[in-house]
């Protein structure tokens, strides 16, 4: 999730100082160097002693309080020195020594405040981390007969946390996987994705049709949203072979297959969860070696100068090699680099395999069969 940079930008204590400090210390000493060079050049009496005060400001910017106040120190002892340089002390010289003190201790109340701000927006960002881990599990590297990878890319540097979801289980009706992406952003996304993903790791292992799972979903949904709340949603089987995809208002799974990139779209469109959507199977015959793209639409809205970035043109070149982690870590490079690292949306991503049939065995039968096979 979060990187330690982003995480702990600054160091309290007394131990190393953070990059912030060393790069607010480094400013403010140029700045006292320069100073200092420019009035000794002058001569006396001291003309420039007050841009002094820019030091711990400029400091204050970047650094720790304690970093702040040695440097104010500082400041304040060069300032004092030049000003007993002079034969007389004017007014005005003393003047700008007080103001230098003065301005440290501003500065370093500043820096203070400053501090304590940053290390509470860490701390969040650790709690949303913290949260999203809850929320999102890993995947694979294997689930029943398919090879699983799952990554969450993140529209903001602050928090890695949002609606996007995924999950992927072996259960006694096949290999199932769900991704969704919950309308809004923030705690009450995250919230209403923890809540679907409940639902779905239960209702999963005991609803033998995909349709009852949805439905099962949906209820769910409509009970904890209000009326212009929803969330986008496509189910995956696979069984014996079998692929079974069902799609509530989700854009569509896409099938590599031998160099061919293909959309599964749905038999008929549906409405998300949380709009009671009454959807109708797609059903394809896996081949070994056959590799699914799920996605949620921030990869589809990802763009640059207008241009949408080529999911399907590029999806075979960038998912077709190596492991799954690997095809997924490929789109996520190509991703970034096409939109210069800006996104609009967060997307979550989950690349799945297939190794080829279970023992004849071990082979489920799928959903739509078991009534006829149980009679």
């Amino acid at each position: 999730m979060l990187s330690d940079v982003r995480t702990q930008p600054f160091q309290s204590g007394h131990g190393p100082l953070s990059p912030g400090s060393r790069a607010g210390l480094g400013a403010a000493l140029a700045l006292l160097a320069i100073v200092s060079a420019v009035e000794l050049a002058d001569g006396r009496p001291a003309h420039y002693v007050a841009l002094m005060v820019a030091a711990p400001f400029l400091a204050a910017a970047l650094a720790s309080w304690r970093v702040v106040l040695g440097v104010g120190l500082l400041a304040t002892g060069i300032g004092a020195a030049f000003a007993l340089a002079e034969q007389t002390m004017s007014l005005v010289t003393a003047v700008n020594v007080a103001g230098i003190a003065l301005a440290t201790a501003i500065a370093g109340a500043v820096a203070a405040v400053r501090q304590r701000q940053s290390e509470r927006i860490a701390e969040l960002s650790r709690l949303a981390s913290v949260a999203q881990q809850a929320v999102l599990r890993s995947l694979g590297p294997q689930v029943g007969t398919l090879a699983v990878a799952a990554r969450y890319i993140s529209s903001t540097a602050t928090a890695e946390i949002g609606g996007d979801l995924y999950e992927a289980m072996d259960t006694p009706y096949g290999v199932r996987m769900i991704i969704g992406d919950v309308r809004g952003k923030g705690l009450d996304a995250v919230r209403l994705a923890s809540i679907v993903l409940g639902s779905y790791r239960h209702v999963a292992y005991e609803r033998a049709d995909l349709r009852a799972v949805v439905t099962d979903l949906d209820r769910a949904v409509a009970r904890n949203v209000g009326d212009e709340d929803f969330v986008t949603a496509a189910l995956v089987e696979e069984r014996g072979g079998t692929l079974t995809i069902v799609n509530c208002g989700h854009p569509p799974p896409l099938l590599l297959r031998r160099g061919a990139v293909i959309p599964l779209e749905p038999p008929a469109p549906a409405p998300p969860l949380g709009f009671m959507p009454v959807v109708r199977p797609r059903v394809e015959r896996l081949e070994p070696g056959d590799r699914l793209l799920l996605f949620t639409d921030g990869l589809g809205e990802a763009r640059r100068d207008g241009e949408f970035f080529p999911t399907a043109d590029r999806a075979w070149r960038l998912l077709g090699h190596g492991t799954v982690a690997d095809g997924l870590a490929s789109l996520e490079t190509a991703l970034v680099e096409w939109v210069h690292g800006r996104l609009d949306d967060d997307i979550a991503l989950v690349l799945m395999e297939y190794t080829g049939p279970r023992s004849a065995a071990a082979t489920p039968v799928p959903s739509w069969e078991v009534g006829a096979a149980e009679t």
